[in-house]
């Protein structure tokens, strides 16, 4: 019930947006109209159709209409500009709501191994599941074509608007594709192959349990990663070495540190210069130096550069060896 007033807000405040967060509202509330009718049509399905491995998978589908939520609601705060209170930005609520769709997807995913894994002990048991009906099965086919569908048109959105947040929701969307492929087999199987391999039903849901977990933790890892403030990968550091070096007049950089704040870099690096030149000449490399970075790693990336003299009489190289042999 609490998501339908953070909807009538997007809607309502659409001309406030920029490009980017309308890009990331269109495709999230998409996926959220495909899943509110996937969940509907599952339920419905597991239910008549007499299939535990539906009804699963539309718990599946009921997550990732939560993510869908998730997303509307934390990246339209992410968006925020910096305040008093946040010198860089609200960035980390995207990176919050990236780790939150994770758990829900590991959750999810253990949620569904243990009920398979009980049916499937029932079944070797003697206690032999119900046939599947064939709604179940078109249902799963509809499934598979929507959700297939549903991750290439998020997965787009979400690397030309470098959002991690609908990326990671895009995976949900590609882990429902596949809990749904391991659910058709498993249908078809208990319908087709005889009573004693209505056991396939549940044996699915376990066997897709362990994709959607695995999906998660691949979610959940580089969020934390970046909650804890890990640099950038070592190639992207070194690129921002080249790029400041590049420059005429910067001799080398040092005490280079870098995070990422949701969407964005933050970098910061001391950079070696002639202690001679003007502070306004200084500046102007610095400004030349931080424009440079910006061009590559995006406009909005928080670039601070400390200027530091080279001491008169004392050479670049011998800078270098003295920066080496610290």
């Amino acid at each position: 019930m609490t998501v339908y007033p953070s909807i009538h807000l997007i809607w309502t405040r659409e001309n406030d947006m920029n490009p980017r967060e309308k890009r990331i509202y269109k495709v999230t509330l998409v996926g959220s109209a495909v899943n509110a009718m996937l969940i509907v049509l599952k339920f419905v399905a597991g239910i008549a159709g007499r299939s535990s491995a539906m009804v699963a998978d539309a718990v599946h589908s009921l997550s990732d209409f939560i993510t869908d939520a998730i997303v509307l609601i934390f990246v339209k705060i992410a968006g925020k500009p910096r305040d008093i209170g946040h010198d860089y930005g609200h960035g980390k609520y995207e990176t919050l709501a990236t780790l939150v769709i994770g758990l829900i997807l590991v959750a999810a995913g253990i949620g569904l191994m243990v009920n398979g894994i009980k049916e499937v002990v029932d079944s070797i048991e003697g206690v032999r599941p119900p046939r599947p009906g064939v709604v179940a099965l078109i249902v799963a086919v509809a499934s598979i074509v929507s959700k297939e569908w549903l991750y290439r048109y998020t997965v787009k959105a979400g690397k030309e608007t470098c959002s991690a947040a609908v990326t990671a929701n895009a995976w949900h969307h590609r882990s429902d594709a596949i809990s749904s492929v391991g659910t058709l087999v498993g249908i078809a199987g208990a319908m087709f192959l005889g009573e004693e391999w209505r056991i396939l039903d549940p044996l699915a849901a376990v066997i897709v349990s362990l994709f959607i977990i695995k999906s998660g933790y691949d979610i959940v890892r580089p969020s934390v990663s970046e909650l804890l403030e890990a640099s950038l990968p070592e190639d992207k550091q070194k690129e921002i070495v080249e790029l400041a070096v590049s420059v005429p007049g910067i001799e080398y950089v040092h005490n280079l540190r870098t995070r990422r704040v949701g969407n964005i870099v933050a970098i910061d690096f001391h950079a070696k210069m002639d202690g001679n030149m003007s502070l306004s000449e200084a500046h102007a490399l610095a400004t030349r130096a931080e424009n440079a970075i910006k061009q590559r790693f995006g406009a909005n990336s928080i670039v601070n550069i400390h200027m530091e003299p080279i001491p008169s009489g004392a050479s670049a190289a011998r800078q270098r060896c003295e920066k080496l042999n610290k």
